[in-house]
């Protein structure tokens, strides 16, 4: 079983939920969204992800998960936490360019390989939406 890691942000932005299952994306998103000023609990499996927002007690404003995980999906995951957190945004993450991968209403994608200004761009959008498009 791997480890569960958090951190501490300095700024007092969003707190972020990471799961995948391969280490090394695990920590490249974990830093890069460290590095950006927020609160990251990250886990390497769904079960892991799962137990770390149900015992989180403040509000996790994004779930960031690998859609295909040994043990439990990221769909399964993202089923389960939106159940108790329902303002949750998610942002599922995935390898597998060919078929067709279907997310619920309001849930994101992002394709792997990314580089980090195009994770920090969505992450951003998805926390902060620019409202003043809709202004007149």
């Amino acid at each position: 079983m791997g480890k569960v890691r958090t951190s501490r942000s300095t700024a007092s932005k969003k707190t972020l939920l990471v799961v995948d299952d391969d280490p090394s994306v695990l920590t490249f998103v974990h830093d890069v969204l460290h590095e950006g000023g927020h609160h990251v609990l990250s886990a390497p499996n769904g079960p892991e992800g799962l137990s770390l927002a149900t015992n989180h007690a403040g509000e996790i404003h994004l779930l960031l998960s690998d859609f295909q995980m040994p043990g439990m999906s990221g769909i399964d995951l993202a089923t389960a936490i939106t159940r108790d957190r329902p303002n949750i945004k998610v942002l599922m993450m995935s390898g597998f360019a060919d078929g067709m991968l279907v997310l619920n209403e309001g849930w994101h994608f992002l394709a792997k390989p990314f580089i980090p200004s195009q994770l920090r761009a969505l992450v951003t959008g998805l926390l902060f939406p620019d409202k003043s498009r809709f202004r007149e």
